[in-house]
């Protein structure tokens, strides 16, 4: 990557404080298949990659970035120990199994009704037929916003049985709790988003991590990340402590919370509080961050391409009663071209484009047919794998199509937005109920329309943190006399 890349992490540490790593990494893989980020750090560039490195079997362990920015517990998505991790995803698992989402639907329906309710009141008169832009006073809503309050509402309904309200209020100033018991008000995706941003500039030096993350405090530009990342704490417990509430009064809730608590018999599992906090965490963060992204890129790509979106609402409005509002699941859940268009957005701008990091057992490990070192970090960015033309032609451009029949069932194995193997993402099932109801939902109510020339703007932490999407909205001709 650097001629220094051999010696010292700081060019990776440059090229991670620029907010497009992984794009800068696809582009140096077209020429060259692996590429040295770090001094004991490879960066492989092809889908070849991924069964050695995150598939079943494999003798790879995430590598110690993960324990470094773990809190006093671990949870599911950093614990680094095999067997820990398998005695997590068996208490998890009963939580976030598939036959739960029968369950859960109507709470994921619940926030599409109230967020439609706030899109009717901002609704526009239609894009007149001779006019291709929006008249500026006709964008009124930020769509990326509100499909964070939506994600955010939704998640911690079917983590923790209650809402946070942002979809009635409109806003996302919410209470925090301290360790001991005060309460403050914080506005909670400005305290979600900077510790991660934090962690994915000052990380990649492992050995001096710690004592890099203490100093950087002195400056304020890294100063502000921590103190947002408390905050975020703050938010996380008291939720967890009110929930807590209602489960020591007998409420019986069909969520998250109670799956780690107790098992499907009702025999307590005793976790201690900290894990519980920990696993209450990273249901929130990353239930909510991923999709929001998700939902948001998905609109986009389907408002640049309008033939994409006609093909889409004439299989959405072929299985929907025109006055249907939110889309049931059963009716939209096997729409081939809607999960087409979903499953490309995610592989045309996954929402974690790092490359999740993995090491190399003691005795080494062949990847891609070249003999590793033991003790290796070893990665494949999901962005990066994505690219590889020889699986993904075309690769730069949003072609649902490539989905579709036998030809995209071959493709499912190298698609990695949820990575792979034992520790894939253990809530895809969660974030897909999301998508398709959402998505379907929109497409058959809505038209929308974005700016001259508008680019959505994407800064690469762990995540893709998105910028604004201000859009015209306005309801569809089918909905004018309801």
């Amino acid at each position: 990557m650097s001629l220094f890349s051999g010696i010292s992490n700081l060019p990776f540490m440059i090229l991670a404080h620029g907010g497009a790593r992984s794009a800068y990494l696809a582009k140096l893989h077209k020429k060259e298949p692996v590429l040295r980020t770090g001094p004991n750090t490879l960066s492989y560039g092809s889908v070849r990659a991924i069964k050695d490195i995150y598939g079943h079997g494999t003798p790879c362990l995430k590598d110690e970035s993960y324990s470094l920015t773990t809190s006093s517990h671990s949870h599911l998505a950093d614990v680094v120990d095999k067997q820990e991790h398998a005695r997590k995803r068996k208490v998890l698992s009963s939580a976030y199994a598939l036959k739960n989402l029968e369950g859960w639907e109507h709470k994921v329906a619940d926030k599409v009704t109230k967020l439609f309710a706030q899109l009717d009141k901002c609704c526009t008169s239609p894009l007149p037929p001779d006019q291709i832009h929006p008249d500026p006073k006709d964008v009124t809503i930020d769509y990326r916003a509100w499909a964070n309050f939506f994600t955010l509402d939704a998640i911690t309904d079917i983590g923790l049985s209650e809402s946070l309200g942002l979809l009635e209020r409109g806003h996302d100033r919410v209470i925090g709790q301290r360790l001991d018991g005060t309460t403050f008000e914080a506005n909670l995706r400005e305290c979600l988003y900077p510790n991660a941003r934090k962690q994915s500039l000052l990380l990649w030096s492992y050995e001096h991590y710690k004592l890099l993350d203490k100093i950087s405090n002195l400056i304020p530009f890294y100063r502000r990340m921590s103190e947002a990342g408390k905050g975020w704490e703050g938010i996380v417990l008291h939720r967890a402590a009110r929930r807590l509430e209602r489960y020591r009064a007998g409420e019986k809730l069909d969520d998250f919370f109670q799956a780690l608590m107790e098992d499907k018999n009702g025999t307590p599992n005793n976790l201690e509080w900290g894990e519980i906090i920990a696993e209450i965490n990273i249901m929130m963060n990353a239930g909510s961050v991923t999709t929001a992204i998700a939902v948001t890129n998905v609109l986009y790509e389907l408002l640049r391409h309008p033939r994409v979106m006609e093909r889409l609402r004439e299989e959405v409005d072929s299985v929907l009663e025109s006055d249907e509002i939110v889309a049931p699941y059963d009716k939209v859940k096997h729409l081939p071209y809607l999960r087409a268009c979903l499953d490309e957005s995610l592989r045309l701008q996954p929402p974690t484009p790092h490359g999740l990091p993995r090491k190399t057992p003691p005795e080494g490990l062949w990847i891609m047919d070249q003999y590793v070192p033991g003790n290796t970090t070893v990665s494949i960015s999901a962005l990066v794998a994505h690219r590889d033309e020889s699986v993904f032609p075309d690769a730069d451009s949003f072609i649902p199509e490539r989905w579709l029949d036998e030809k995209g069932k071959q493709l499912q194995s190298h698609f990695i937005t949820f990575s792979a193997g034992s520790r894939g993402c253990i809530g895809r099932n969660i974030s897909y109920l999301e998508q398709t109801v959402l998505i379907a939902s929109l497409v058959h109510r809505y038209d929308f329309v974005l700016p001259r020339g508008f680019e959505l703007q994407r800064l690469e932490t762990m995540n893709h943190i998105l910028g604004e999407m201000p859009v015209k909205v306005w309801r569809r001709s089918l909905y004018v006399t309801d």
